[in-house]
């Protein structure tokens, strides 16, 4: 019986390696995370997009329509102050929302409440599953 150790030998050295490129200055700046966070739902006869903006103000939110996708676009103001630390987001945001079917643009509707954006964008009803029934002869 033979074992064979050979992809163990470079592990010491591949492990230094890894851990050398997570804890780079420079990686850990260019690491983002997607914001605002959205969450998208659907059902059969509309399309639902929630995202989380915090602390704005529907004025400083625009939200555009385009052909095959929603654009979340907007700028969060820095608040004044001394931080000894900040973690929440601040300054200019777009996020894009993908559409894979076709939506009315005419029956969209956009609320806000408590920092939670909603967009409810009903099907257009060619994307709609059509019933077909069938007669029997």
């Amino acid at each position: 019986m033979v074992i064979d150790f050979s992809s163990y030998y470079d592990l010491p050295r591949n492990m230094d390696s890894f851990f050398e490129e997570l804890w780079k200055p420079s990686s850990l700046s260019q690491r983002r995370v997607a914001y605002p966070p959205v969450n998208i739902s659907e059902s059969d006869g509309e399309i639902i997009v929630t995202s989380e903006i915090p602390g704005m103000d529907t004025g400083d939110i625009e939200l555009t329509l385009n052909e095959k996708s929603l654009v979340i676009r907007g700028t969060k103001k820095n608040e004044v102050g001394n931080y000894y630390r900040q973690e929440r987001p601040t300054g200019s945001f777009q996020r894009i929302v993908n559409l894979n079917v076709p939506v009315q643009a005419d029956g969209i509707k956009a609320t806000m409440k408590d920092g939670l954006l909603r967009v409810v964008m009903p099907k257009a009803r060619e994307s709609r599953p059509l019933t077909i029934s069938i007669d029997a002869q």
